[in-house]
């Protein structure tokens, strides 16, 4: 089972579980590095240098390196389900389709399954981690595959920023409702749609209000509604302690979470896009909408 660096989980989570994963590729003033779960650049480092004004690009793995990845597992005689990150914001489940489509006639014998996600970050992390919940109880390669596709839009993507500056920079927020935004203090309340699109849903002027109103979707869209039993995730940008708060009020109000809500930290190539300043809340629930 495979997946992207995308899926912003740590590194010792994900070799914990068994969930291999290949890197994305991003940019620091013109330096190239891999988004490597953060053990080439700490996150509060390179969340600092773009608060400092360094300039970021990010690019998706292409066709010949997802090759280069498949591979080995295929020659130890293994077969692969790829998920990979939502083609809604990236083009690497296209890549990799192109990769297997190119393996099958050198591996006819092996199974190399490739599923879009339609989910980022810890989102895309949660469902891998139900996947392996379900490999470890015994599902074969194609239940989990037609789980995956059956399933995915239960996984609830929401989120919001209380710093608007790297979602004007990549196009995100127009430039005059992202300077009306700061200079309100509005805090755009996001999710990821049917899609795997980012949409922005609601304005909201300030932190604490945007804070309830986070948890607010959580208790409206939670599969059993506070009765919610199954596992909660959060990430954020350079800003955990506005997460634990959202954790904090999580936690009270759905006393039968599968476990304390784990807090992550968002990786470089979301990060790239969304800047320090992000917190988002990630749970299974209803299916998602456009």
């Amino acid at each position: 089972m495979s997946c992207c660096s995308t899926v912003d989980l740590t590194k010792e989570h994900l070799d914990g579980r068994e969930i291999h994963y290949t890197y994305m590729h991003y940019s620091l003033d013109g330096k190239e590095y891999l988004d490597d779960l953060g053990q080439t650049m700490p996150f509060d480092e390179f969340y600092r240098k773009m608060q400092e004004g360094a300039e970021t690009k990010t690019s998706q793995i292409n066709a010949e390196e997802f090759v280069k990845y498949f591979r080995p597992f295929l020659e130890q005689g293994l077969d692969v389900l790829h998920v990979s990150l939502s083609s809604g914001i990236s083009g690497t489940y296209n890549s990799a389709c192109i990769a297997r489509d190119m393996l099958k006639e050198e591996f006819p014998e092996r199974e190399l399954l490739v599923v879009d996600s339609l989910a980022a970050s810890s989102g895309y992390g949660l469902l891998m981690e139900l996947l392996a919940d379900m490999r470890d109880a015994g599902s074969t390669l194609e239940e989990l595959y037609d789980w995956t596709l059956k399933n995915r839009l239960t996984i609830h993507h929401w989120f919001f920023s209380t710093d608007l500056t790297f979602f004007i920079k990549g196009g995100r927020i127009s430039k005059t409702s992202g300077f009306i935004g700061n200079v309100l203090n509005i805090c755009p309340l996001m999710n990821v749609n049917d899609e795997g699109k980012l949409i922005p849903r609601s304005k909201i002027r300030g932190k604490r209000a945007v804070i309830k109103k986070l948890v607010e979707q959580m208790k409206e869209h939670a599969a059993d509604g506070q009765n919610y039993s199954g596992k909660c995730y959060m990430c954020n940008s350079a800003c955990h302690e506005d997460a634990r708060t959202v954790a904090d009020l999580v936690e009270a109000a759905f006393p039968k979470l599968d476990g304390p809500v784990q807090i992550n930290d968002i990786g470089t190539t979301i990060g790239s896009h969304t800047g320090p300043g992000t917190v988002a809340l990630f749970f299974v629930g209803d299916v998602r909408v456009h």
